[in-house]
């Protein structure tokens, strides 16, 4: 339950501060934990950065995986994969994972991450194959740099609507520069 409350505390810390939140010392306050005890937990910022992406990754992966699979057609799968991932960005969970993915972080993490995103990538690679890509790997981590460009837009508080950046980013994916 303490391990859980730390997460929570973490995922809280960077949500809303960024990872110049995430210490030992905030994790220690929000939880009411001492903190050489968040030690006993977690050995460094890097390892509850590491642990939040094991534990939020795969579940925001799944609402990912969900969306596309109600749909049938190829094209309102990638629109999916897109719209899923933007919708997200308010969830807390992702802006946790928004806010690692701009943190210093030792190699086994940043390798877990990665995995991780090529995980997300490798569901949209099949719809992208059906719809005549003939390089769909590919295809895919250019349609994910289109959702990331768009996460960055959204996160920044641009002057666009969130729902503007989503119908852009679903369009850039679908059509490309023609809009």
């Amino acid at each position: 339950m303490q391990r859980a409350a730390l997460l929570d505390a973490a995922r809280s810390l960077l949500s809303d501060g960024g990872t110049e939140a995430l210490t030992f010392p905030a994790l220690a306050e929000r939880t009411g934990l001492a903190r050489s005890s968040v030690y006993e937990y977690f050995r460094s910022r890097a390892a509850v950065v590491e642990e939040l992406c094991a534990v939020d990754f795969p579940v925001w992966a799944a609402e990912v995986e969900a969306a596309m699979e109600r749909e049938t057609a190829p094209e309102a799968k990638v629109e999916a994969y897109v719209r899923t991932q933007l919708d997200l960005v308010g969830d807390r969970r992702h802006r946790a994972v928004v806010a690692i993915s701009a943190s210093e972080l030792d190699a086994g993490a940043r390798e877990k991450i990665r995995a991780a995103h090529g995980g997300l990538v490798a569901m949209v690679v099949e719809a992208l194959g059906e719809l005549g890509h003939d390089q769909p790997r590919l295809a895919a981590m250019l349609v994910q740099g289109v959702v990331d460009a768009a996460v960055r837009r959204i996160e920044l508080g641009a002057a666009e609507e969130p729902a503007a950046i989503t119908d852009a980013a679903v369009s850039m994916a679908l059509r490309g520069v023609r809009g």
